[in-house]
């Protein structure tokens, strides 16, 4: 007896070193992202922490220090 065969697609996707490259190269990129957002994040955390700490002390010259140009 003949048994029926399962259907076949027409096209069967196989995955080249193209794709592969594209899709490592597009992780790579998301993953430095990531981790920059990440120290960004942290270092604004610990700025932030920084001034609360001064306010909290009470004092008044807790903000950024600014240079003026001499005249």
């Amino acid at each position: 007896m003949d048994e029926p065969k399962p259907p076949q697609r027409e096209e069967e996707y196989v995955e080249s070193d193209r794709d592969r490259r594209v899709a490592n190269i597009s992780l790579l990129v998301f993953f430095a992202v990531l981790v920059g957002a990440g120290i960004w994040l942290v270092n604004a955390m610990f700025e932030h922490r920084q001034l609360d700490d001064c306010i909290s002390q009470g004092r008044t010259n807790c903000g950024p220090r600014i240079d003026a140009p001499a005249r």
